[in-house]
This record gives structure tokens, sequence and C-alpha cells, in this order.
């Protein structure tokens, strides 16, 4: 039996603190599902992407690690997802270390450490110095 891995994130600016968190992601089961947060969604956590849901999905298919992508809607269809996926393990950065332990209840919570020296907001920040 297959052990599934699933994990969220907007996945926009791509770099290689997101492969390294995919890379490892895998790393703990057979089949690594991911879930991309929709432009809708991202609306509503007053957040903005430069690449559109299809964009971000389109580039997150093609990498290697990856079995699976999902849309995420909202906030609340983790645990539908997990029942619906036979997950068993959730994994997501530690930036949100104890944000999602409730899940425990259906399935193994794993908080990965990020990779130090890059982020999103990093990236962001330093195109607006150039």
């Amino acid at each position: 039996m297959k052990k599934k891995i699933i994990t969220y994130g907007t996945f926009d600016l791509l770099h290689w603190g997101h492969i390294n968190l995919l890379k490892r992601a895998k790393a703990l089961g057979d089949f690594l599902i991911v879930a991309i947060s929709t432009d809708e969604f991202n609306k509503l956590k007053h957040k903005s992407s430069y690449h559109s849901f299809e964009e971000r999905k389109l580039i997150i298919e093609a990498i290697k690690y990856v079995d699976m992508v999902i849309a995420e809607d909202s906030w609340d269809q983790k645990v539908k997802d997990i029942i619906d996926y036979d997950v068993d393990t959730f994994v997501i950065g530690d930036d949100w270390k104890g944000e999602f332990d409730f899940l425990n209840k259906y399935c193994n919570v794993v908080y990965l450490e990020r990779t130090e020296g890059i982020s999103s907001s990093k990236i962001k920040e330093d195109l607006k110095q150039h």
C-alpha cells in the first residue's frame, strides 16, 4: 500500500526552498499530493500571485517529486482532502508550527524546517531593491 503525503501552498515564485520542501515531503512516502491555492482563495487570504492558478499548477506538475496536484479552495478542506485521498502524512513548513496539530486526529502531521536564505517574500523584497 502506498504511503500518501499531502502539502499545501501558493507556489507562485518557485524557488529552491519550494523544491527542497517537495523533495523532503516526497521522501516521507510514496505518493505526493500538492494542493495549490486557487486565485479566488488567494484573494480571500489577501494574497496576490504573479502566476495564475493554471500556470502554477502546470509548473508544479512538472516537478518529478509531485504525483498529483489539486486545487485548494478554502481553509476548511484539509480534513476532507486527508479523508478523500487516504492521506498518511500532512506536511507543511515550520513557519506554521502548531497551526495544524488538529489534523493529528486524521493523519501524521510533519512541520519541515524552511530552507535558510530563501522565500518568496525575500525574492519580492530583493526585486524591489533593483
